[in-house]
């Protein structure tokens, strides 16, 4: 493809909006322009990008024996309605009405349009195993758009979903999905971690994440990893484990005034104790009714697990005029002594403070010397913390976790049979009698996956694209277009390489070199091929290797076998 024929509109600037590298690179690169808020038009890098993922997803799924279907993008709100996900994903589920006042909604997911579909076709276990899948536009309503095409409303996905007979046959499809996973992954320059994660509205019994590292910057999410033993989940889902003994103190439960101190850096400084002897006390509200969640004064609560443990559908904190209606105290005087009428969960590590800290329920006062199972109780004692580096591993008890940033690029969820019994997915075994299908569903964004490779793979200067994924292989660079012979040269070139099989983007636009070169640099060709007038004279041409920034002097009569050579180099797993 020729420059000058092509769209590449890049700018010089960052634009505003743009937080992450990779949102920044692929707007001044000329890939994506902004529609509205998290929607985008994809241009014609862009395309080429999102085809390529496409193309090595599409191609695993197949080798997998997964059938590729396409379905409905708009589907009856009723379906959500008979698997409880219409109140449950809340929302975030793109809600419309046609001109018969029908109730639809546009796909963020397409669990019940295809069990439906399968419930209409499936009779025999006969039939089982059956794993189909699709590449399609998808839509969520997200309260905040941001960080480009990470969290969008609009969005580009491979979505599958496994039928067996039975748990055995899950298991066995699981595998197979996530081997398809790594195997896609490699392919594209990935090296992703899998690591658990809350099933969420999605449901079922067990869930993994697939999670590409990158810096601290651009990470969207935080994973905690166990080196000895190689347990990983992420923030939502990582065991904090299972606190120490209860112990005993001695201190008498006592009422200290507090005037003003309401967070904990206020309470501590006022008493002159630790965080560690604080004991936090969270009023929310759980599907209308208020709960109380209690943690260390040096921990943070993870909603998800609290949540989890309540079985409720929706969890926000409560606002100020609940909090004291519940605990008689203005904000930052809560806590759980002498709290009645109102369910109480804690965290594992407050049986094990023994002379505590916590708000007295009365305005600028608390009370010292608090103890577990003494001063107060809770209905539970449980894992309701983040876990955080340092933290013994639950699973190995002998590893201390890891911290690292990650950006989620695939899931997998093992279903059950939340859907198929829901919707009538049901067979007839080899007894005659009917079962419900006991389903799996898999999704890798297609459009996440290709801004995740480039937050992973950037410099200063701008993309540095995995072989698999570069919308070209090689770029030429003629640096004066206006030589009829360097011309020349460079159309034989373009031919010439283009018949060998690559991908090149010719740049005959008549721009100074240092525009190319920054141009070049920005968009992320993985070679540059530069063709001047001093090695026109000499027959020879400079290749730089965009993300190593090495650069060789190449015989023009041996470049074809020389790029060739490099680029089994750099299309294999380690090179990209």
């Amino acid at each position: 493809m020729r420059w000058s024929q092509t769209y590449i509109p890049t700018l010089r600037e960052s634009p505003a909006e743009a937080e992450l590298a990779s949102h920044r690179y692929l707007l001044r690169a000329g890939y994506i322009r902004k529609l509205a808020a998290g929607v985008y038009n994809y241009l014609p890098l862009m395309q080429r990008v999102l085809l390529n993922v496409t193309r090595v997803v599409r191609e695993e799924m197949d080798r997998s024996g997964a059938l590729e279907v396409l379905l409905p993008v708009l589907q009856p709100t009723e379906l959500w309605e008979r698997t409880g996900r219409h109140q449950v994903v809340g929302k975030e589920l793109m809600r419309l009405k046609d001109r018969h006042q029908r109730d639809l909604v546009l796909g963020g997911t397409h669990e019940e349009v295809v069990t439906h579909l399968v419930a209409g076709e499936l009779k025999s276990y006969r039939q089982l195993p059956l794993n189909l899948y699709q590449i399609q536009v998808k839509f969520r309503d997200e309260i905040r758009p941001r960080f480009g095409l990470l969290r969008g409303r609009e969005f580009y996905m491979k979505d599958a979903y496994s039928f067996d007979a039975d748990e055995a046959g899950l298991v066995v499809a699981y595998e197979k999905m996530v081997r398809a996973y790594f195997a896609a992954f490699r392919r594209m320059g990935l090296n992703v971690d899998q690591v658990e994660s809350d099933t969420g509205a999605m449901g079922g019994q067990r869930a993994h994440e697939f999670m590409l590292r990158v810096s601290t910057e651009g990470g969207e999410a935080d994973i905690l990893s166990c080196p000895s033993c190689g347990y990983a989940a992420n923030l939502e889902k990582a065991e904090a484990g299972t606190g120490s003994d209860a112990v005993q103190g001695s201190s008498p439960l006592e009422i200290v005034d507090t005037p003003g101190a309401r967070t904990v850096e206020e309470v501590t400084a006022c008493l002159g104790v630790g965080p560690d002897r604080l004991i936090k006390t969270l009023i929310y509200m759980a599907d209308g009714v208020p709960v109380v969640a209690l943690v260390r004064g040096d921990r943070e609560l993870n909603e998800v697990k609290l949540k989890n443990a309540l079985h409720a559908v929706e969890l926000e904190l409560a606002e100020s005029a609940v909090i004291e209606r519940v605990t008689g105290a203005p904000v930052g005087f809560a806590g759980p002594v002498g709290l009645s009428k109102v369910r109480i969960l804690a965290d594992f590590e407050l049986a094990g403070v023994s002379d505590g800290v916590t708000g007295a329920n009365r305005a600028d006062a608390h009370y010292t010397g608090v103890q577990y199972g003494r001063d107060y109780t809770a209905e539970s004692l449980l894992d309701l913390r983040n876990a955080v580096a340092g933290d013994l591993c639950t699973r190995c008890r002998k590893g201390r976790l890891e911290q690292f940033k990650g950006i989620e690029v695939g899931n997998t969820f093992m279903l059950g049979t939340k859907y198929s019994a829901a919707l009538g997915a049901v067979f007839l075994d080899e007894a005659g009698k009917e079962r419900p299908c006991v389903m799996g569903s898999y999704g890798i964004g297609i459009t996440r996956t290709a801004q995740a490779a480039v937050e992973a793979f950037h410099d200063e200067a701008g993309i540095l694209w995995p072989w698999a994924l570069a919308p070209y292989h090689i770029q030429l660079l003629p640096l004066n277009v206006r030589n009829a012979e360097l011309v020349s040269m460079a159309e034989r070139m373009y031919s010439e390489l283009q018949d060998a099989g690559f991908e090149v983007l010719l740049d005959d636009r008549d721009e100074r070199g240092g525009v190319k070169f920054k141009d070049a640099d920005l968009v992320g060709v993985p070679v540059q091929v530069i063709l001047g007038e001093r090695g026109l004279a000499s027959g020879q041409a400079e290749v730089k290797v965009r993300r190593s920034g090495q650069r060789q002097e190449v015989p023009l009569s041996g470049l074809t076998s020389h790029l060739k050579a490099l680029a089994s180099e750099l299309a294999s797993p380690a090179g990209s």
